[in-house]
């Protein structure tokens, strides 16, 4: 008996074979109709058998195209019309308000197209632009929906008759390829100088790689952006990119040819090569070989080494042109800016970096840093969600009331777009103290919110007052009619943002380790242990206060951290750091951390309970790290250490009972600091100490988990905050709470950072809403 059916598919299915492989599943079941990607998603009628119409819409179910995810899937029987064969039709470009498709991250260069790329008989070996439906840009070049070329930024590229017939073949794996190009009809590379003029070079790659060869930095444009390169074991040319960034010490990232020649460099468990090779391609976080032969300034103080693989066939022909010597590939910008991406801005924004450019002129529409990833626990942790992940949308696990923008916080920069049950989390666009930053977050914003078809009825925001995201949800919501804003404490969002994640709804104890978040209080919030639901929360137990002399200062020079914890432990820090830092800068520090303590307030020393400022003071007392030249610098020197000893001892850190009903319990950590200062003293070796401290830390917090978890009947622990991309911290506390019974909720599709806080927001506004 014959019938048809009206699908709808909604989710991540444009940009990702979906239509083709439709086509194919059709016509091998005999089946006629047709296909046509919408801006909701892709509309596909079809007619015929009615259990091979059963079959097909199992089959689209259950095996989808590899890169794609299907959110939703409704089908309506209607009336059949005679049709015999299946095709793809032409895109429908009617507006559906709030119900745009998901789009499709950028993806690595497939197997296939890499052998095509290596193969000298193929009319597209060595061509830097080859891709097909399983890889190559989709984010990036992206303008509008539905996905169709005419809609990228490859619109300016007429096909070839020889890509046209690929294209139009169902047989073909480059059937409806919208970025499908060739030597004879796509992008092309060009040389630059270092003021931007065209150079005549035969061949861009190789002239590129002569020049690396040679110390120089070359800046490379790839798909969401400039990279600047030079040789990772040259020491020179890597000093002369840190002095001309005016990066002090934060890591570079190194791409290598392939697998064998990362494991060269890097010791590689299965998770470190799972994501290496993923077709997402990040930066990939991993223990470096005393062997590597990397610059001592790639990473310094470090043992980690951030590693990536080429992801686009301009990559793969570098790395091939260097003939295996491993590149510093780092994002093309000055410290703190966003990634240059605009080929007529980049000579201006990279001048006195690079020395010259390998260019193309395929315009890149949003810009994207790479994805980082790190091994943690034994799983993929993500550190920034961004090229080859965003933006890949995420559940919510319960429905908004209205559509929701999130605007996340001030560091490490998302937003969050949520309608229904859906949000899509923004790429990472960095720290918004940058008026550069800033427009491209306001760039940013407007582009999804027309991608999406979303229009926002309500703004969620962080409680700082200072964030620069905070004022402007508050500027929008006053001038927008009708739009209401929701202030969300930061805590409370990395908290939501992971029981979310893992659609836990009831109520759990949420650790939420970070460096800074503005505290229901008025202090500045970092420790806390908090016990509620994506709706509501109370602050249950936190690592006891410290001063912050300076305020903000605290944070740049930890040794300041470190004086205000030994005079809390009620230690002299005089004596330690007297040869460190200058005699009247400490005695003025000493002043007001000691003012602060005896008076319980004092100018510019606002209180913190931050687990990352006690991290920053530790690491200073041990003499690791003073100044810090970038975010979280003082830790990863601390936590550095703990990778070359092992020790199953802790220190001891208490847990005071709380002063009155209802107030929060404290993690007395003056006793874990009077330990690491007694061990120092005796000429302990630092790698032990830094060993017991992270060991100590972890068993006082388990502690508290139990006392809160019985106090309140919970057994779900969510971690989430910027601390727990720390190793030997979660290691710890996971075997600590397994031991008694928690089960242990961990981001895995968000960063546990600021990254994480929009979706967060989200999260607790569809909380109040439920």
């Amino acid at each position: 008996m014959t019938g048809r059916r009206v699908i709808v598919v909604e989710g991540v299915v444009q940009g990702v074979g979906f239509r083709p492989h439709v086509h194919a599943l059709a016509t091998a079941l005999g089946l006629g109709g047709v296909v046509r990607n919408r801006p909701d998603g892709v509309w596909i009628e079809i007619e015929g058998e009615r259990g091979s119409l059963d079959r097909f819409v199992e089959d689209l179910r259950s095996r989808p195209p590899a890169l794609a995810r299907i959110v939703s899937l409704r089908s309506d029987e209607v009336m059949p019309r005679g049709e015999h064969t299946f095709r793809i039709d032409t895109s429908d470009t009617e507006m559906h308000d709030g119900a745009a498709t998901g789009i499709a991250p950028d993806v690595g260069t497939c197997a296939a197209c890499a052998r095509e790329l290596a193969d000298p008989s193929d009319r597209r070996h060595g061509y830097a632009f080859l891709n097909c439906t399983e890889c190559g840009p989709r984010f990036t070049i992206i303008e509008d929906l539905p996905y169709d070329r005419a809609r990228t930024t490859m619109s300016p590229f007429a096909m070839c008759d020889a890509c046209r017939r690929e294209h139009d073949a169902p047989d073909d794996r480059r059937f409806h390829a919208q970025p499908i190009a060739c030597p004879a009809c796509g992008p092309r590379l060009r040389a630059l100088d270092a003021r931007g003029r065209e150079l005549a070079a035969g061949d861009p790659i190789a002239w590129a790689a002569a020049q690396i060869q040679r110390g120089l930095i070359v800046a490379i444009k790839g798909l969401g952006g400039f990279h600047v390169a030079c040789d990772a074991s040259r020491e020179d040319a890597v000093g002369a990119l840190r002095a001309r960034k005016a990066r002090i010490g934060k890591p570079f990232a190194v791409m290598v040819a392939d697998l064998e020649a990362a494991r060269a460099l890097c010791e590689l468990g299965a998770e470190h090569e799972r994501e290496l090779t993923s077709p997402a391609r990040p930066i990939v976080l991993a223990p470096m070989r005393e062997s590597a032969g990397v610059a001592a300034s790639v990473a310094p103080a470090l043992s980690e080494l951030g590693l990536m693989l080429p992801y686009t066939p301009l990559h793969h022909l570098l790395a091939r042109a260097m003939r295996g010597a491993p590149l510093v590939m780092t994002s093309g910008n000055r410290t703190d800016e966003p990634i240059a991406y605009r080929d007529e801005d980049a000579p201006q924004q990279l001048a006195g970096i690079a020395d010259a450019y390998l260019t193309h002129d395929r315009r890149i529409h949003m810009r994207t840093d790479d994805s980082v990833v790190r091994v943690v626990g034994g799983a993929a942790t993500l550190l920034r969600r961004a090229r080859g992940i965003a933006p890949l949308p995420l559940s919510l696990g319960a429905e908004l009331a209205v559509p929701t923008l999130a605007v996340g916080g001030q560091m490490k920069s998302t937003f969050a777009l949520g309608h229904g049950s859906r949000a899509i989390v923004s790429h990472h666009l960095g720290d918004l103290h940058e008026h550069e930053a800033y427009r491209a977050f306001l760039e940013s914003i407007a582009h999804y919110e027309r991608l999406y078809r979303v229009v926002p009825r309500r703004i969620a925001y962080d409680m700082h007052p200072d964030y620069t995201s905070t004022r402007y949800a508050l500027e929008r919501a006053a001038a927008e009619r009708g739009m209401e804003a929701i202030a969300v404490q930061h805590h409370h969002a990395h908290m939501a943002a992971c029981l979310a994640e893992h659609g836990a709804r009831g109520r759990a104890i949420g650790v939420c380790f970070d460096g800074t978040g503005y505290g229901m209080d008025g202090t500045v919030w970092g420790g806390e242990l908090l016990v509620g639901d994506t709706a509501t929360f109370a602050r249950a137990a936190h690592l006891r206060r410290a001063p912050m002399p300076g305020a903000s200062m605290a944070i740049r020079e930890p040794w300041r951290m470190g004086v205000a914890h030994l005079l809390c432990a009620g230690l002299d820090p005089e004596r330690l750091f007297r040869d460190r830092i200058p005699a009247r800068e400490l005695r003025a520090v000493t002043g007001l951390a000691r003012r602060a303590i005896d008076a319980g307030a004092a100018p510019r020393t606002p209180w913190t309970s931050s687990a990352g400022r006690l991290f920053d003071a530790i690491a200073s007392i041990l003499g690791l790290c003073d100044r810090a030249s970038f975010d979280g610098e003082a830790a990863m020197r601390l936590e550095a250490l703990t990778s070359e000893v092992e020790d199953d001892r802790a220190y001891a850190c208490a847990i005071a009972e709380a002063d009155e009903p209802g107030a929060p319990h404290v993690i007395d950590t003056r006793p874990l600091v009077a330990s690491v200062v007694g061990d120092a003293d005796r000429g302990i070796d630092v790698r032990l100490i830094a060993c017991r401290f992270h060991a100590a830390l972890a068993r006082a917090t388990a502690d508290a988990c139990t006392l809160l978890g019985g106090a309140f009947g919970v057994s779900d622990i969510a971690l989430s905050g910027g601390v727990f991309v720390n190793r030997p911290l979660v290691r710890h506390l996971e075997i600590e709470l397994a031991a008694r019974s928690f089960r242990v909720l961990r981001h895995r599709a968000l960063p546990p950072n600021d990254g994480g806080l929009s979706f967060g927001q989200l999260a607790v506004a569809a909380g109040r809403d439920a």
